[in-house]
C-alpha cells in the first residue's frame, strides 16, 4: 500500500516542510514540500538522511534510569510508567525540601512545537523555562527587542527581491535553511550584490560580489565606522530616519570618533572599502538586508554589534519594505483568529524566575538566560536549583566538560529528553525517549511572516521502538505529577481541536498541503501605516527597555587581545557544516559517510612558521586540556585565528560510527559559562585561545 502526506522535517531547528512517501508502512522518500515557494522539493542532506535516523538501532529505543556513577554509562532499562513514578517521586522531594521554583527545563528553543513542555513546567509551579539561546541567537533577539520591540523570530528577510546584501560571517549556504539558501541564490542570480565580512573563506564566502577578511573580533568597529560614514555623508534614507528614528542626536556624538581611518587599525579592512561599501548601500537602499544572522554567541560585544547592524538597516530604510526586512503579522493583523494557547490552561508560577532576581543591569526576556541557570546550580544563588529537565539539549557541546560535570554533579534529579544518545543523556538520571520526527505528531505551529501561516508534522509511521512523543512525555509526566488536570490530552486529536477552537480551521484541512494560511496574501504596511511596538512606536536608538534595566545605549569599541602567534597561540573560533547539526548528526549512517571528524584551519604563512603542512597531525591546547587533530593549511583564513566545524568528539560508546572522532570545540572554552556579553548577559564563545604545534 502507497501513501504520502505532508509533515515537517526535524533534522534541524529550521523545520523545512517536507512531503514524505510510505510504502507498506515503510518509509522510502523525503524531499521537500513542493507547495511552498522557496522549497519546491528541495531538501538538504541532512533532511534526506532522515530515513537514516529512522532506522538507526544506535538511537535511544527505552526509557531507562541510571543505576551506576553519573556518566558511567550504566543503566537498567524501564518501562513508561516505572520511568514517570521514579521522575514524579524525585520532583516531589526537591520540591518539598526547596520550594517549587527548584525545578528548571532548558531546550534547543521552544520554536514552532516547543509549548508543551513549558505547559508541564508551569503545571508544578516553576517559573524556570530557558532555552539555549544564551549560546545562539540571543543578542540579536534582544537588540531587535530594543530597537523595533519585535523579537528575532518576528523579523524576516526577503532576500529574493533585495538588491545587496551585507553578512557578517553567517555563513548561510552551510547553516543551510533551504529556503533561505534558495532566495540568496535566486537574489545573486538576478543580480542582486553580497558583501561578505568573516575571518576564513567559507562556503557563502566563494558566492560573495566582495569578501572581506576581518580581524576576530572586530565586526562591531567595521559597523561603527559604516554608521559614521552614512550619517556624516547623508547617505541615510532622511525620510524614513525622520518619521520613525528616535535618537538619532546621540549617534552622531556617539559615532564621531569611529572614522573610517580608526577602523582599519583595528579590523584590517581597508578604510576605502568601508567608504565604498556605505556608497553602494546607498545607492542600492531601501532593498537592502544587513544580516545580523542567528549565531551571535560570539564576543563580548556583540549585542551592541548586533544593535549596530539592526540600526544600519534603518538608517537605508530597509525595514518592512521589499526586498528589506519584513515584520511579522499577527493572526489579528490579518483578520484571522490564532491558536489558542495550552499555557491558558495552567495559572502563571507566582514565583520569580533566577535572573528576575538578579538585580539590573542587563537585559532578559521570556526564553531565559542558561548562564544565570549555569549559575544559581554551581552557588545556590539567588535560590538552588536541584532538578534539570534538558529537552533536545546538549550542554555539552558548548562549555568545556569540566565546567559542566561540576554543574549537573550539583543536582539531584538529571532528566534528558531526546531522540539520539547525548553526553547529557550519558550523563542523566533518567533518559526518555522521544519518537523521532517521521514517528510522532507535535502541536500545531505558527509561521511567523507577513504572511502567518499554520504548520503541521504529522507522523508518518508508528514509534519501531518504546519511544513516546513529546506530548505523550510531558502529558504522562504531569499525570504523574498529579497535575493531570492541566494536562488533559489522551490524544494528539485532543491537542489540535483545543488549538484551533474558534478558528474556523478543521484538522483535515492540513491534509491537502502540510499547512494552512491566515490569510490570502502577504500583508505589508505602507510608511504611512507602520508603527513598531515599542513605547513611542518607532525606532529608539535610545530604548526605553534599555532604560528600564539601567542598560547604556551605546558601547565604546574595545580592541581585541591579539593572540600571540608566534608562540602557536590563536583565538579558536568554529562554526557550522552543510552536512551536520551542531551535536545531533554525527552518528548518522549517511552524513557520518560524508564527513567523519573535523580538522583545523590555520593559515598557510604561520603554518609555515610553525613548521605545520596540510594533513599534519597537530595538537592543540588550552589549560586545562589537549587533543590532537589533522591540520587543514590555506590562506583563506586570518592568520590570528583557527577554525574548526563544531559537535565533533562523540564521547558516547553506543554511537560506534563517531564515536571519539575528531575534537569537540567545547573541551577548550573553559570559563565560558562566567562570561557574559555586555548588556545581555548571553553566552561569549569566541574568546577564547588555544596554543597549536605540531604533534
Amino acid at each position: 500500500m502507497n501513501r504520502s502526506l505532508y509533515s515537517v522535517c526535524g533534522m534541524c531547528s529550521v523545520r523545512c516542510p517536507i512531503r514524505v512517501e510510505v510504502t507498506d508502512e515503510r518509509i522510502n522518500w523525503i524531499e521537500g514540500n513542493p507547495n511552498v515557494p522557496g522549497i519546491e522539493h528541495s531538501l538538504c542532506a541532512r533532511g534526506s538522511s532522515g530515513i537514516s535516523l529512522l532506522y538507526d538501532f544506535e538511537r535511544l529505543q527505552y526509557p531507562m534510569i541510571r543505576i551506576g556513577p553519573r556518566g558511567s554509562g550504566q543503566f537498567k532499562r524501564a518501562s513508561w510508567e516505572e520511568a514517570f513514578k521514579y521522575v514524579a517521586e524525585a520532583i516531589g522531594n526537591i520540591q518539598s525540601q526547596y520550594g517549587k521554583k527548584s525545578l528548571a527545563l532548558v531546550d534547543r528553543g521552544a520554536g514552532l512545537f516547543g509549548e508543551i513542555q513549558r505547559v508541564f513546567l508551569r503545571s508544578i509551579g516553576s517559573p524556570n523555562y530557558f532555552s539555549h539561546d544564551d549560546f545562539c541567537r540571543k543578542n540579536v533577539d534582544l537588540a531587535y527587542q530594543t530597537l523595533l520591540g519585535y523579537g528575532r523570530p518576528e523579523v524576516g528577510y526577503d532576500f529574493s527581491n533585495t538588491k545587496h546584501m551585507v553578512f557578517y560571517g553567517r555563513n548561510a549556504l552551510e547553516s543551510l535553511g533551504v529556503r533561505e539558501a534558495n532566495n540568496i541564490i535566486k537574489a545573486l542570480s538576478n543580480g542582486a550584490r553580497l558583501t561578505y565580512l568573516d575571518v576564513r573563506v567559507s562556503k557563502t564566502a566563494t558566492k560573495a560580489t566582495k569578501f572581506l577578511q576581518i580581524r576576530p573580533g572586530t565586526d562591531y568597529a567595521f559597523n561603527l565606522a559604516l554608521i559614521h560614514v552614512i550619517l556624516r555623508e547623508n547617505l541615510f534614507d532622511r525620510e524614513f530616519v525622520e518619521r520613525f528614528i528616535t535618537g538619532l542626536p546621540e549617534l552622531e556624538n556617539f559615532i564621531k570618533p569611529y572614522t573610517p581611518d580608526w577602523a582599519e587599525k583595528e579590523t584590517g579592512i581597508p578604510s576605502y572599502e568601508i567608504v565604498e561599501l556605505a556608497k553602494q548601500l546607498s545607492a542600492d537602499k531601501p532593498k537592502v538586508i544587513l544580516y545580523p544572522g542567528w549565531f551571535a554567541a560570539r564576543t563580548m560585544n556583540y549585542f551592541y554589534n548586533a544593535r549596530s547592524i539592526i540600526i544600519l538597516n534603518a538608517l537605508l530604510g530597509s525595514i518592512e519594505q521589499k526586498g528589506g526586512l519584513i515584520l511579522a503579522k499577527t493572526p489579528k493583523e490579518v483578520g484571522a483568529k490564532g491558536l489558542n494557547s495550552l499555557l491558558e490552561r495552567v495559572p502563571a508560577p507566582q514565583e520569580k524566575r533566577i535572573e528576575a532576581e538578579e538585580g539590573e543591569g542587563f537585559l532578559y526576556d521570556g526564553a531565559g538566560h542558561i548562564l544565570h541557570l549555569f549559575r544559581a546550580i554551581k552557588t545556590g544563588q539567588p535560590y538552588p536549583i536541584k532538578g534539570l529537565f534538558v529537552m533536545r539539549y546538549d550542554p555539552f557541546a558548548g562549555i568545556t566538560h569540566k565546567d559542566i560535570q561540576e554543574l549537573l554533579n550539583g543536582l539531584d534529579l538529571l532528566v534528558a529528553i531526546d531522540t539520539n544518545y547525548s553526553s547529557t543523556a550519558w550523563y542523566a538520571d533518567v533518559v526518555l525517549p522521544e519518537s523521532t520526527y517521521l514517528e510522532r505528531d507535535d502541536m500545531i505551529g505558527m509561521q511567523r511572516g507577513a504572511k502567518p501561516t499554520l504548520i503541521m508534522r504529522r507522523k508518518a509511521i508508528n514509534p519501531l521502538y518504546d519511544t513516546k512523543g513529546k506530548w505523550e512525555i510531558f502529558t504522562g509526566l504531569a499525570k504523574a505529577c498529579g497535575f493531570g488536570d492541566y494536562m488533559p490530552y489522551e490524544s494528539i486529536e485532543d491537542i489540535w481541536n483545543y488549538q484551533l477552537e474558534g478558528t474556523g480551521i478543521k484538522i483535515e484541512e492540513f491534509e491537502k498541503t502540510g499547512q494552512v494560511a491566515l490569510c490570502k496574501d502577504p500583508l505589508m504596511y505602507s510608511r504611512d501605516d507602520l508603527r513598531f511596538k515599542t513605547k513611542s512606536q518607532k525606532i529608539e536608538i535610545l530604548s526605553e527597555k534599555m532604560v528600564e534595566r539601567e542598560v547604556p545605549y551605546f558601547l565604546e569599541f574595545q580592541s581585541p587581545p591579539k593572540p600571540d602567534i608566534e608562540k602557536g597561540e590563536f583565538k579558536l573560533v568554529f562554526g557550522r557544516i552543510a552536512v551536520h547539526t551542531h551535536v545531533q548528526t554525527h552518528n548518522n549512517k549517511y552524513l557520518n559517510e560524508i564527513i567523519p571528524e573535523n580538522d583545523l584551519w590555520i593559515n598557510d604563512q604561520v603554518a609555515k612558521q610553525l613548521g605545520i603542512k596540510d594533513g599534519d597531525i597537530i595538537e592543540i591546547s588550552s589549560d586545562d586540556y589537549s587533543a590532537k587533530i589533522r591540520a587543514k593549511v590555506t590562506p583563506f583564513i586570518h592568520p590570528e585565528t583557527v577554525f574548526m566545524y563544531r559537535g565533533f568528539e562523540n564521547e558516547v560508546p553506543f554511537k560506534t560510527r563517531s564515536f571519539g572522532k575528531g575534537v569537540n570545540e567545547g573541551r577548550f572554552l573553559k570559563g565560558a559559562f562566567e562570561k557574559m556579553a555586555y548588556g545581555s548577559h548571553t553566552g561569549v564563545l569566541f574568546e577564547n585561545f588555544i596554543k597549536v604545534r605540531k604533534a
